[in-house]
């Protein structure tokens, strides 16, 4: 169909267009809100059938409020007295700042970003944000990380936070203490709830946490207690992927405990965020087609009589006519110009805003610094519709802070301030100091029996107690008897198995068990087939809020897909941000929610810490428990998928991460050691520490456990096998100590085998652990540098192996690194054989000889350090090579 020209101007034109929206009203009128979007809905399908595409137009509103003026509810609080307590809260949390570099100590800090959101969340902690208490689970608070002096300077009002400490903001070592720069519950436990320092995981921790509620509550494990999840991120914020990516699954699952609002000041760090268009409209879009309730406040109650009197839509149109340069620009201009460029040519605009002085025009609000705008679209947001709720509050960054800072490209930057800057706010927001305090940026702490103070501690009474705060009254749970795992324990015989399906029997041994077995939570992306979980679907079920409305295609399988509504497994799709963030609700859902919930997220260990690295240093920071597991380990046990997905540095990025503890076990036994150590230490004796275990996909026998091995197995290192009495038939000529791990232990077990033939005996050595050993040694060595006129300690690993001959051959799946790291505390020749180098499509024959971890290799490295020691002959090495086929001559894996 060809488009006909139109002219919208025509009266004919403008008539139809009226009778139309007449006709709209009169359905509102007779048959309601759910009468109009009946005929909108209609008219769309309509519009579609002819060929009319709306859809990018029916996921804008127009620029303005979505709450009308008639439906906005009465403030139920003092707005002359919260503005008082709001500006002093201003002040301090300007005055840290300003302290804070007024001394020379070069901390840094942020202004701008709490200027921006003040009101937002004085109504929130004044109104809205319960803490728990009898009957109520208690909200989670989750503010923007550069907001946090703001919020320091209001616990500093309630009495929470000291002097002292409001002094030494960002200087945490200082004597009298200090406070971290942003939201860190590893730095103060029982204040903040949730980090959300690195951009954009804030989102998506919230997210799951507040679907980790529901799945807690569908299970039985946490009363319907009404908790909601409060999370404020900044626009430019939005624009990070886990933010993109994992919005619809709030929508999907009906989160409407979850409460988004966005400060929309129209600024990033170093300028507009969106110049040339529209962010909020934006953004509308994007929550709206992932079925969120968007909720828009732009502008403050003065423009509400101009709305009334904008008849012809002509001030509505000049506010979708310019774009946030625009309005990013009008914040700096004074009155005058501002009028200007709102009316230019337009007498119709002219008349609408005749009755505003220039004054009035310059310091006209944005909504979210307007308490009864924000306090409407809070209240709405409360409004439960099975559906999760987004706020577009606009702000303007630095608000209140003065022209230098005020809406600038330079706001975020701000953290200095001139003598008369400090007079001018304090004159601003009212500080009653004296004009030398003022330029100290002296903090102000109003009397404790005074309006302000009593104001503020009366309201948050009223809603339960002070926020944030963060509690860890959890029950501890009875650690299961290792005898559960006693199959494990015993071996497999001549049955092979891998490291992962020993995992899901150890599951599944977990999920029965009477003390812990309901409190264990499997994770998995969308690999559970791959790593053999789908056996635990009929045993704990996929959790699916709705439950199952169809019949799964393996119905007549043993392992059919069984979603429940009650279900254990949460099965997150091709979202790893997901998944771990998942885990984090799990893992932390002892201080969050009270309940000892035990993860297990089991992924692609290439795709772990390669792909979610941020959010698993999130975790602890936030003081998260549980394990990682990281299957198909190894640089050479993945048959054939190449670069991608071959993992050889995992463990390594592991050991940066300073409360987890990671382990690379080669035997059945040793996982269900490890894993009920865990729990104790997490669940029983409730320490703050997390686990990393890589599990490969290679099928051995599984050896049972040698006696006396259990705490070598914790501390990182125990002998498997000692050294051969005999060596073909004859008196051994030399020794050597091999150590395993993974998926090389049983390449090194074969090794040991190939140098009888040699004339070598060797002991197999199991490290379960670099990451312990070297965390223990480390320690001990520190401890001997500090103490240099006691008797010198030694470590675990300097005992073990105490009197025993080398060489010393470490060979891991995994960079050499983690062996070097250890050498100083080895007692001879340590060689370090690893992956180091791009994976690549091979075999694993193939590709452990072209990394040079294969049994050939092991054998061939040692008796080349014997060789070197002095102990043995060239002539053997030579022999050794030719026959096992060792190439000496081709280039390294590390080659480029």
């Amino acid at each position: 169909m060809t488009e006909s020209v139109l002219d919208f101007e025509t009266n004919d034109w403008q008539d139809e267009r009226s009778e139309w929206l007449e006709a709209l009203s009169d359905v509102l009128r007779v048959h309601g809100p759910e009468g109009v979007r009946e005929i909108l809905r209609g008219l769309d399908e309509k519009a579609a059938a002819l060929g009319v595409d709306l859809a990018a137009e029916s996921l804008n509103t127009p620029y303005k409020n979505s709450i009308p003026v008639a439906e906005q509810p009465a403030y139920p609080g003092d707005v002359d007295l919260e503005e008082r307590i709001e500006n002093v809260i201003r002040w301090n949390a300007m005055a840290m700042v300003l302290q804070a570099n007024d001394n020379g100590s070069g901390v840094g800090g942020h202004i701008a970003t709490y200027a921006s959101a003040a009101t937002m969340l004085e109504v929130g902690f004044n109104h809205f944000f319960k803490a728990r208490s009898e009957g109520y689970g208690g909200d989670l608070v989750n503010v923007q990380a550069h907001a946090s002096p703001g919020v320091y300077a209001r616990a500093f009002l309630e009495g929470r936070i000291s002097l002292e400490e409001m002094q030494n903001f960002r200087r945490e070592l200082q004597p009298a203490g200090g406070l971290p720069s942003y939201p860190h519950p590893r730095r103060m436990p029982g204040f903040w709830q949730m980090p959300t320092a690195s951009m954009g995981l804030s989102t998506v921790s919230s997210i799951y946490q507040a679907r980790f509620a529901r799945y807690l509550e569908n299970r039985g494990l946490k009363p319907v207690d009404g908790a909601k999840v409060w999370t404020f991120i900044g626009d430019g914020e939005a624009d990070e992927p886990e933010v993109v990516g994992t919005i619809g699954i709030a929508a999907r699952e009906g989160l409407d405990n979850l409460i988004l609002s966005i400060n929309c000041n129209l600024q990033r760090l170093d300028g507009p965020v969106r110049g040339n268009g529209k962010v909020i409209q934006e953004l509308e879009r994007s929550f709206r087609g992932a079925g969120w309730n968007v909720i828009k406040v732009i502008w403050g109650g003065e423009w509400d009589a101009l709305f009334e009197r904008d008849d012809d839509g002509v001030l509505l149109a000049r506010m979708e006519e310019a774009v946030d340069g625009d309005y990013q620009m009008y914040s700096v201009l004074d009155g005058k110009a501002v009028r200007d460029h709102w009316v230019r040519d337009s007498a119709e605009l002219a008349e609408v805003m005749k009755t505003l002085t220039d004054e009035t025009v310059r310091t006209i609000k944005r909504g979210g610094h307007d308490h009864l705008k924000v306090y409407a679209a809070f209240e709405k947001a409360l409004e439960t519709n099975g559906r999760p709720t987004v706020i577009l509050f606009k702000t303007i960054k630095g608000y209140g802070l003065g022209e230098q800072a005020e809406g600038q490209n330079t706001a975020h930057q701000k953290k200095r301030m001139s003598d008369d800057e400090r007079l001018e706010c304090a004159r601003r927001f009212g500080i009653p100091l004296s004009e030398g305090q003022i330029k100290e940026a002296d903090f102000y702490a109003p009397d404790e029996d005074g309006q302000v103070v009593s104001y503020l501690k009366e309201r948050r009474a009223e809603l339960g107690g002070y926020l944030p705060e963060r509690h860890t009254d959890c029950p501890a749970l009875k650690t299961p008897d290792l005898d559960i795992f006693q199959a494990l324990l015993d071996g497999t015989g001549d049955r092979a198995i891998s490291t992962t399906m020993a995992t899901v029997r150890l599951l599944a041994k977990l999920l029965r068990d009477k003390n812990v077995g309901q409190y264990v939570v499997p994770i998995v992306p969308d690999e559970a087939r791959t790593f053999g979980m789908d056996g635990l679907f009929r045993i704990a079920g996929i959790y699916s809020p709705e439950g199952q409305h169809y019949t799964p295609v393996d119905e007549g399988t043993l392992s059919p897909y069984r979603e429940a509504a009650d279900g254990q497994i949460l099965q997150e799709g091709i979202c790893e941000a997901g998944a771990m963030a998942s885990f984090i609700a799990a893992g932390t859902a002892y201080a969050n929610f009270g309940v000892p919930t035990i993860p297990f997220y089991i992924f692609y260990s290439m795709f772990g810490f390669q792909r979610v690295g941020d959010l698993i240093w999130a975790a602890g920071d936030q003081l998260c428990r549980g394990f990682l597991l990281g299957g198909t380990a190894g640089r050479t046990t993945l048959n054939g998928e190449g670069v991608q997905h071959q993992d050889g540095h995992s463990q390594i990025v592991a050991s940066s991460v300073p409360s987890l503890l990671s382990y690379d076990p080669a035997f059945a036994f040793e996982l269900a050691v490890i894993v009920r150590e865990g729990i104790r230490r997490m669940y029983e004796e409730q320490e703050d520490v997390f686990y990393y275990l890589t599990v490969g996909n290679e099928n051995f026998p599984m050896p049972a456990m040698p006696k006396g091995a259990e705490d070598g197995i914790i501390r990182g290192l125990y002998r498997f096998k000692a050294p051969q009495r005999k060596v073909a038939g004859a008196k051994p000529l030399q020794t050597a100590q091999l150590f395993g791990s993974g998926a090389v232990m049983y390449q090194v077990l074969e090794a040991r085998e190939l140098l009888e033939q040699y004339g070598v005996a060797a002991a197999v050595w199991s490290v379960t652990s670099y990451g312990e050993l070297h965390r223990d040694a480390a320690e001990i060595e520190r401890w001997n540098r500090l103490h240099p006129g006691k008797k010198a300690k030694r470590s675990f690993l300097e005992k073990s192996l105490d009197g025993k001959p080398g060489p010393f051959v470490f060979a891991s799946d995994y960079l050499r690194s983690q062996a070097d790291a250890l050498a100083r505390w080895v007692p001879g020749r340590l060689v370090a054989l690893g992956t180091d180098g791009f994976g690549l499509s091979e075999a694993r024959p193939e590709i452990r000889r072209h990394f040079e971890v294969s049994a050939a290799d092991i054998a061939v490295a040692t008796l080349s350090a014997l060789v070197r020691d002095g102990a043995l002959e060239a002539e053997v090495f030579e022999w050794a090579v030719q026959e096992l086929g060792v190439e000496t001559e081709k280039a390294g894996p590390m080659a480029l």
